[in-house]
C-alpha cells in the first residue's frame, strides 16, 4: 500500500521517494542519493564491496605469494577454504545483530574489526600466518548479511528484489575488481623500486585502507531504518526491543530458509569457490602471465555490475504478472542452467572457449544469487536478519565443502572438480521445488484451499500476549504491502476481517 505524499502529512513529507505505509521507497532510483533509502543503498553496497576487495586480495598475487612463502597447493587450498569458512558463523550471527542492534550499528563493527587482518597479510611469512590473515580477513564477507537486511527494510516488496539484486551485485563486483587492482598495484610498486616480494606486503595497504574508511561512513552516514536508528526507535517506543530466543525459534523452524541456504550454498557458494581458483586456473593450465589469468577471473566476478542485479530485476518482473510462484520457477531454471554451463566449463579444452563459457556462466550463476534473495524478504517477517544470515552462511558452507571435496590437494585436477561442481549445482537446485507458500502457492501449487492469507502467515510468529501489545503491527503492515506476491494470474484470498488466529497449516 503506497502512502501518498498530501502537503499535511508529515510522516511522509520527509521522504524525498514515494513510501509505503512501512515508510519503505516503493521506487529504486539507482543515480539518487536521497537518505535515507538511496543513501543507505549506495553506502551499503561500496562497503561490502570493500570487503569483497579485501578477503580475495590474495588470489591474483597467489604466484608470487606461493614462491614467497613457500606455499604448497595444500596450504593454498586450505587458506581459500579458510577466507570463506569464517563468514560460515559470523553471517548467521550478523543476522542475528541486525535484528537486535540495526545493520547500521553491526555492518561497521564488523568491518572496523576485520580491517586489522587485512593489514596484517603484509607480514605474513609463513602458511600458517597467511591462513590465519585470510581467515579473519573472512568475517568482514558477513556484511553481504546487514546489506540484504537492510535494503530489505528500506524498500518494499515490488522493488526488493532490485535493491537486493544491485547492492549485493556491485559489492560482490569487488571479487573481480580486486582480481585487477591488486595484480596493478603490484606492478606500480614494483615498478619504483620494489622486489617482487616487498611489492605484493605493501599493496595489501590499498584495500586495508579502503575497507577502514567504508566502515567510518557507514557508522555516521548511514541509517537504520527509514524512520530512524534503533536507539532511537527503542528510545521513542516506535519499535520495541525483540525476544531473541522468540525471534531464533521462528527462523531455525521455517524450513524455506534452509531451502534457499542450501540453494545458495550452490550459487553463491560457487561464486566464491570461482573467485579462489580461477586465475590460478588459467595460470596453469592455459600458461597465461599473471596480469592475463588475473583479467579473466576478473571478467568473471566483474559480470556482477550487472548479473546479480539481473537476477533481482528479473524477480521483481516476474513476480509483478506471476507472484511468488514465478519468483521461484526463475530461480530454478537460471540456477539449473548455471549447473549446466559450469559442467561444459570444465569439459572444454582450449582458452578461448573456456572464457567464452566462463563469461556466460558467471551471468547465470550470478543472477541465481540476486534470484534467490528475490524471495528471501518474504519467508518471514519477524526473523528476517536470522534468515538472511542462514542463507547468506549457506553460500559459504557451499564454498567451504566445496573447496574441501574437489579443489583441496591433488585428488582431482582443477577441470574435473569444476565438472564435478556442476552436478552439485544440479542436485542442489532440485530442493526448489519444495518451497511452497500457504497464501501464494509453491511451483507446482497453487494457494492453500483454506485460504490463508497474508496476515495469517505473519502473525503466525506472534503469541496472542505479543498481538495484544501490537508488537505484531509491523507484520501486519509488512503482510499488507506484500499482496503483490500474488501476481496477475494468481486467485488468492481476501484480506481477513479481523485478527484472530492464525490458521494452524501457515
Amino acid at each position: 500500500m503506497e502512502v501518498e505524499q498530501k502537503p499535511n502529512d508529515l510522516s511522509t513529507q520527509k521522504f524525498p521517494l514515494p513510501v509505503d505505509s512501512e515508510h519503505k521507497a516503493t521506487v529504486f532510483r539507482v543515480h539518487s542519493f536521497a537518505p535515507p533509502h538511496m543513501r543507505a543503498f549506495h553506502i551499503s553496497w561500496i562497503s561490502f564491496f570493500s570487503c569483497f576487495v579485501s578477503t580475495f586480495a590474495a588470489p591474483p598475487l597467489l604466484p608470487i605469494i606461493r614462491d614467497n612463502l613457500n606455499l604448497t597447493s595444500t596450504d593454498i587450498g586450505n587458506a581459500g577454504i579458510a577466507a570463506v569458512s569464517g563468514a560460515i558463523f559470523a553471517r548467521v550471527a550478523m543476522g542475528t545483530a541486525c535484528d537486535l542492534f540495526g545493520p547500521r550499528l553491526a555492518s561497521s563493527s564488523l568491518i572496523l574489526l576485520t580491517a586489522p587482518a587485512v593489514f596484517c597479510s603484509s607480514i605474513s611469512n609463513s602458511p600458517v600466518s597467511f591462513l590465519l590473515v585470510r581467515f579473519f580477513t573472512g568475517f568482514s564477507l558477513a556484511t553481504f548479511v546487514s546489506t540484504q537486511f537492510w535494503m530489505s527494510s528500506m524498500f518494499t516488496a515490488r522493488v526488493v528484489g532490485t535493491a537486493n539484486g544491485l547492492a549485493g551485485g556491485w559489492g560482490n563486483l569487488g571479487g573481480g575488481a580486486t582480481q585487477l587492482i591488486m595484480p596493478l598495484v603490484f606492478s606500480v610498486i614494483r615498478d619504483i623500486g620494489a622486489t617482487k616480494f616487498t611489492a605484493w606486503r605493501i599493496a595489501f595497504f590499498i584495500p586495508a585502507l579502503f575497507q577502514t574508511l567504508s566502515a567510518y561512513a557507514v557508522f555516521f552516514l548511514g541509517q537504520d531504518m527509514p524512520d530512524g536508528n534503533y536507539s532511537k526507535l527503542h528510545k521513542s517506543g516506535e519499535r520495541h526491543k525483540d525476544n531473541f530466543p522468540q525471534v531464533l525459534y521462528h527462523a531455525v523452524t521455517n524450513y524455506r530458509g534452509w531451502i534457499l541456504a542450501l540453494t545458495y550454498g550452490y550459487c553463491f557458494g560457487v561464486e566464491l569457490t570461482v573467485d579462489n581458483i580461477i586465475a590460478q586456473y588459467f595460470y596453469d593450465r592455459f600458461n597465461v602471465n599473471l596480469r592475463t589469468a588475473g583479467m579473466i577471473a576478473a571478467s568473471f566476478g566483474l559480470a556482477n555490475i550487472f548479473s546479480r542485479p539481473g537476477g533481482g530485476i528479473l524477480s521483481d518482473a516476474v513476480a509483478k504478472r506471476f507472484g511468488m510462484r514465478g519468483r521461484l520457477w526463475t530461480l530454478w531454471m537460471v540456477q539449473t542452467i548455471g549447473g549446466l554451463l559450469c559442467v561444459l566449463l570444465g569439459k572444454v579444452g582450449s582458452l578461448g572457449a573456456s572464457v567464452a563459457v566462463m563469461l556466460v556462466f558467471s551471468i547465470f550463476c550470478q543472477a541465481a544469487c540476486g534470484l534467490t534473495f528475490g524471495v528471501v524478504p518474504f519467508v518471514s517477517r519477524r526473523s528476517l536478519g536470522i534468515i538472511s544470515g542462514m542463507t547468506g552462511g549457506g553460500g559459504n558452507v557451499g564454498a567451504v565443502l566445496t573447496q574441501v571435496i574437489l579443489f583441496r590437494g591433488s585428488r582431482f585436477s582443477t577441470e574435473t572438480g569444476i565438472t564435478l561442481m556442476g552436478i552439485m549445482i544440479l542436485c542442489c537446485s532440485l530442493p526448489i521445488l519444495l518451497i511452497y507458500f500457504p497464501q501464494w502457492g509453491g511451483m507446482f501449487h497453487g494457494p492453500s484451499s483454506k485460504g490463508t492469507t497474508e496476515e495469517e502467515y505473519y502473525m503466525s510468529e506472534w503469541s496472542s500476549t505479543e498481538r495484544d501489545k501490537g508488537f505484531h503491527q509491523a507484520s501486519m503492515k509488512f503482510a499488507d504491502n506484500s499482496r503483490s506476491e500474488r501476481g496477475k494470474r494468481v486467485e488468492s484470498a481476501p484480506a481477513p476481517v479481523d485478527q484472530g488466529t492464525p490458521s494452524p497449516d501457515v
